[in-house]
């Protein structure tokens, strides 16, 4: 065999295959002296949505802490799924540093491969690191591993898990257009329902002051179908309702339904959709658009109606359009009980590990130490939704509180703005962290100032978010409260989940592959049923469905996905017992210390 062919071979060994070689990876051993020189390293990061050299004010920041510059490899731009991980993985070293989720027994497989390493050899004064050491050792449970530093989970938190982990908006809830809400009249909403004939009195508002018969209430997309059309499944978290595969489960752990249940939340929502096309308030090009095209529509003004704050909010509600009164704000939808993330003292199921190959280790486990904290947290932020940024160039203390700059004001509302020489120059938005990694819960409590990492939380800014006339008009027809999250939590309209760090078993090739037929057949009924043409095809495509699914073996995929559901509700109860218990402890230390 010639040696070309032998490294072809080579190179498409997955990794699971290389695990029976013995110490593939592992038995080559990189030498700790480091002479401080300019390291490149090499980032395996399956959150990165930027592949090749770190630029900008980020590069320059820990080139001149830690004489590193990063280079990111990132299958997210590369494509071709695991591919670009199982290759890696065969030639034996992933990267320097990596970032990918532990989960499905990976995290286990890396170890056995000798892949990752250890970092306790290296933790001396890395108390950031050391601060989570309970995440550290819950990562430990999850990957079978009795004592060692393999990863650190990523979104670790300070905060109780019982509380909601977003910070003044919630990740769901009715979104409307207030300002077209307020010209109808602000009528009642009591449930998901209600919204139609609201919804309709709104596109005809609309399109009758703007000449534009190309304005719709809703506007659906179908990229990120899954187990389910997944925009079915968002009305169901306004009722609490997340997905665990086939399954949607309460946050209280107080329901459990198949989406495809006869009369379930599932069926609910697609009828809510079906009612809503027979009104003429959908989006004709729904079946066939994607995300992007879909966005672009909201940012036109084009679009009502959004499931999330992060898609209408983000798309319209410009400075310029809240000054006018314009933009999304939830809803008050009575019955609503808004699925919530609580905040994660173990983390999220992603971990930052350090490459069993990587040279200059000890250098590498500082950089990685620093990203937990505080400095480290402003400013390798995730790339939306983050935290604040550089203090100096983006912030700074005024009266004792944190305070954005006219620049972080600028670049952390949208705006563009280069950066100074000083910080490196360049486009701020091209300089910001390619990692994409949120280490620490963005909604945490910064312990050096008292308040949050996230700046949209602090009181200098949320008196500037309530002077616009699209909040005051909205806080004034909410019971007088100042943010989502306040309104919905003093109303009882929100259902936290509590933060538990859960990682389904791998699954078995068989219901994997029944889980593909039985998906298929599942989003291709629920997209016809939505824009059925008469009641009696919308129950016809329904009730077919559920016999074709039966026969391909759904309940055996249920059962997995049930029992999936149930562990992951016991998980949630233990983070909460357990942190309840912690801070009993604590309180009974301090009050016998007194």
């Amino acid at each position: 065999m010639s040696l070309k062919k032998k490294a072809g071979i080579a190179v498409a060994v997955t990794l699971s295959a290389m695990l029976a070689l013995t110490g593939c990876g592992g038995d080559k051993t990189a030498s700790d002296a480091d002479d401080g020189s300019l390291m490149t390293v090499e980032v395996f990061d399956e959150l990165a949505n930027y592949q090749g050299e770190q630029k900008g004010w980020f590069a320059k920041l820990i080139k001149d802490k830690f004489n590193i510059k990063l280079n990111v490899v990132a299958p997210n731009v590369a494509g071709g799924g695991s591919t670009l991980f199982d290759t890696r993985s065969a030639a034996g070293n992933l990267g320097d540093i990596i970032i990918t989720g532990y989960g499905s027994g990976r995290g286990a497989k890396l170890v056995k491969a000798k892949l990752i390493a250890d970092m306790t050899p290296y933790l001396d004064g890395m108390d950031n690191i050391k601060k989570y050491s309970n995440a550290t050792e819950n990562l430990n449970k999850n990957i079978g591993q009795e004592s060692g530093v393999w990863g650190i989970p990523g979104s670790v938190s300070s905060e109780a898990p019982t509380e909601a982990g977003e910070g003044l908006e919630p990740t769901f809830g009715p979104y409307i257009r207030w300002d077209y809400y307020k010209e109808i009249g602000y009528p009642e909403i009591n449930t998901l329902e209600d919204l139609i004939p609201v919804l309709k009195q709104m596109q005809d508002k609309a399109r009758e002051e703007t000449g534009s018969n190309d304005i719709y209430a809703m506007s659906l997309f179908k990229d990120w179908d899954g187990n389910m059309m997944n925009n079915a499944k968002q009305p169901a978290t306004f009722y609490g309702f997340d997905e665990m595969g086939f399954v949607l489960a309460k946050a209280d752990g107080s329901d459990y339904e198949s989406v495809t249940d006869e009369n379930g939340i599932y069926e609910r929502v697609l009828k809510f959709f079906y009612a809503a096309n027979k009104a003429g308030i959908v989006d004709p090009e729904s079946t066939t658009q994607n995300y992007d095209t879909m966005n672009s529509k909201y940012k036109e003004g084009k679009v009502l109606f959004s499931f999330w704050p992060w898609l209408g909010q983000a798309a319209y509600n410009t400075t310029e359009n809240k000054a006018a009164g314009k933009g999304f704000m939830i809803a008050p939808m009575k019955d609503q009980k808004i699925f919530s993330y609580g905040a994660t003292p173990d983390g999220s199921s992603t971990m930052i590990a350090l490459g069993a190959n990587a040279k200059n280790k000890q250098r590498l486990v500082k950089f990685i130490d620093w990203l937990y904290s505080s400095e480290g947290v402003y400013d390798s932020g995730a790339q939306t939704g983050g935290a604040a940024g550089p203090k100096g160039l983006n912030w700074e203390i005024k009266d004792g509180q944190p305070v954005l700059t006219d620049f972080g004001e600028t670049v952390l509302n949208g705006g563009s703005a280069n950066v100074p020489d000083e910080y490196g120059g360049g486009s701020y938005s091209d300089g910001v962290s390619a990692l994409n990694f949120p280490t620490v819960l963005v909604n945490d409590t910064d312990p050096e100032t008292g308040y949050s990492f996230n700046a949209s939380m602090w009181p200098s800014e949320l008196e500037k978010a309530n002077s616009n006339a699209l909040n005051q008009d909205w806080s004034e027809h909410m019971g007088g409260y100042k943010t989502t999250m306040e309104y919905l939590e003093a109303n009882n309209m929100i259902m936290v989940a509590p933060g538990a760090t859960f990682i389904q078993p791998d699954e078995d090739s068989q219901i994997s592959t029944l889980r593909g037929q039985v998906k298929t057949e599942i989003v291709n009924a629920s997209w016809k049923a939505s824009f059925a043409s008469s009641d009696s095809e919308f129950s016809s495509i329904l009730s077919e469905m559920r016999s074709t699914v039966k026969g391909l073996g759904v309940d055996q995929v249920l059962e997995v996905d049930m029992k999936n559901a149930k562990d992951q509700e016991a998980a949630r109860k233990a983070i909460a017992e357990e942190y309840a218990n912690k801070t009993s402890s604590s309180d009974e230390s301090s009050s016998s210390s007194n």
